[in-house]
């Protein structure tokens, strides 16, 4: 066999081969496409997602609400899996929103713990309510997540979970809102948000009176966290704990 002929046969091989793994990587596709089809299809649909009641927040911004010039702002700090989180949302934020906020004296900013509880759930809430926040209904997501919360550790704020609780939110592009919460658009802001707390949290007026008194330990962050004009408020705390602190500030403000 001369040298050229040797070389044209391996080229002819070479042809062959790349051929013969093409061949073998459009099978595999093929094939991981038709079992995500048939995993997809064998999946139960997701059942029992509740409409949460309505709660008018006037005016509001993605995850703000109430008048930006406000004499008083609170910084809540909270995890969409902690079940006191659930509790402040449920019992007192309602009350919080009806006597201070919708009435222009008090601005609100909701600021996710990311991964207080875990990893994953934890954070991907975070984005699902700020993904809706895209289309100006961070809030309705918000209370959407807290009100199918299940139990904490559980698998009721996973990625599907968290769709379907995204279908209940009125009008929600859900093909929108899916794009931005599979690319994980906002994983920088879930971080930050964390960072942010364990800096700001620390450096409140009172914080070592609040550890002092057993309330907040000095190392790591507890969710809720509020900070009402630079004061913190530790965990779900009853209305009337806001109130007072509130109504000290609108005072020093001269707008009580």
């Amino acid at each position: 066999m001369s040298k050229r002929q040797e070389i044209r046969e391996k080229r002819q091989r070479a042809q062959r081969t790349q051929r013969l793994m093409l061949i073998l990587g459009v099978v595999i596709v093929a094939v991981a496409i038709v079992g995500w089809v048939i995993v997809s299809q064998n999946q139960p649909p997701i059942t029992g997602v509740v409409t949460p009641p309505v709660v008018a927040r006037t005016p509001a911004k993605d995850n703000t609400a109430g008048d930006p010039n406000a004499p008083v702002k609170i910084i809540e700090y909270a995890d969409f899996q902690c079940p006191y989180c659930r509790d402040f949302w449920r019992d007192t934020e309602p009350k919080l929103i009806a006597t201070y906020v919708n009435t222009g004296k008090v601005y609100i900013e909701f600021h996710s713990v990311g991964s207080f509880i875990d990893s994953t759930h934890s954070p991907h809430s975070a984005l699902a309510a700020y993904c809706a926040g895209d289309q100006n209904k961070f809030w309705e997501m918000h209370d959407a997540i807290f009100a199918n919360q299940g139990a904490e550790g559980s698998n009721a704020l996973d990625d599907a979970h968290l769709k379907a609780i995204a279908k209940v939110v009125p009008g929600l592009d859900q093909t929108v809102f899916n794009s931005c919460f599979d690319s994980g658009k906002y994983a920088g802001r879930v971080e930050q948000d964390a960072l942010d707390a364990q800096k700001n949290i620390p450096a409140a007026t009172n914080f070592a009176e609040v550890v002092a008194s057993g309330k907040y330990s000095a190392q790591g962050i507890s969710t809720p966290s509020f900070l009402v004009n630079g004061v913190l408020i530790p965990g779900a705390a009853p209305f009337s704990d806001f109130q007072k602190v509130i109504d000290a500030a609108l005072a020093a403000a001269g707008k009580k």
